[in-house]
């Protein structure tokens, strides 16, 4: 069996966090490169692309609110003709940094607080999806396994990557806790590698509150800004191939 781990990158605020960020590389397939909007510069994009290429991973851009004070955590009010205008100028950052490269973006992940959003609001979930299809038809959508992205991405016929997370509880009805709940994170990493793999293999976890869950995911969702990122990429990689799955290169 293989499965797909996906990290979002490029968020550090100089050239040396790519080299933190390079060592994490060897142990995903996937990265989601931020592109200006919370994080990211050209400096840092072009430095993380061409480490990506050296670990053969695929690339995909991460745009998000145009929040860099917040890191794009936190909801803003914006028009959504200029929430849609900031993620065609994001993603067309990040595509014109990847044509230099001689490269071609792969999928697109949206960032924090506007991941979320798109999840709680299906309407808005619908419009980003039709500006991609419009703006960046080629691109594949990483998003929550269950949600409202990947529903309107059935709706409007696009290739959707279905993600789970390692270390976060899910409500009963498949989707994340919120953060406002105590307990939401799971910070046993133990406890994060045996959600992984029931989630990469469709084995049965506890929600939240008990109840039994199951259901498989495409890729799993590794969270790169944290200093410990490095060991706890190697240490996932390492129990997936324990447990009989590969890397899906």
């Amino acid at each position: 069996m293989e499965i797909d781990i996906n990290c979002d990158l490029g968020e550090g605020s100089d050239l040396a966090s790519c080299k933190r960020d390079a060592q994490i590389m060897p142990f995903i397939s996937r990265c989601n490169i931020a592109c200006g909007g919370h994080a990211g510069n050209p400096d840092i994009i072009r430095r993380s692309i061409e480490n990506a290429l050296q670990n053969n991973l695929k690339i995909g851009a991460h745009p998000s609110y145009p929040d860099r004070e917040n890191f794009g955590r936190k909801s803003i009010e914006i028009p959504k003709n200029l929430l849609l205008d900031t993620l065609h100028k994001q993603v067309g950052l990040l595509e014109g940094l990847a044509d230099e490269a001689g490269i071609t973006l792969d999928h697109f992940k949206l960032h924090g607080a506007l991941y979320n959003d798109a999840e709680a609001d299906r309407k808005l979930a619908k419009q980003i999806i039709e500006l991609f299809s419009q703006e960046y038809p080629t691109l594949k959508i990483v998003g929550l396994a269950n949600g409202a992205m990947e529903a309107a991405s059935a709706e409007l016929g696009k290739q959707f990557i279905r993600e789970g997370f390692m270390d976060r509880l899910y409500l009963n009805r498949q989707q994340l806790t919120p953060r406002t709940l105590p307990g939401s994170v799971i910070t046993d990493l133990d406890r994060c590698l045996a959600q992984a793999l029931a989630l990469a293999k469709g084995g049965s976890f506890n929600s939240y509150y008990g109840k039994v869950l199951q259901f498989s995911v495409d890729t799993i969702c590794l969270h790169g800004d944290t200093p410990e990122a490095p060991k706890i990429a190697e240490r996932l990689f390492n129990y997936f191939q324990f447990s009989g799955l590969s890397l899906r290169r």
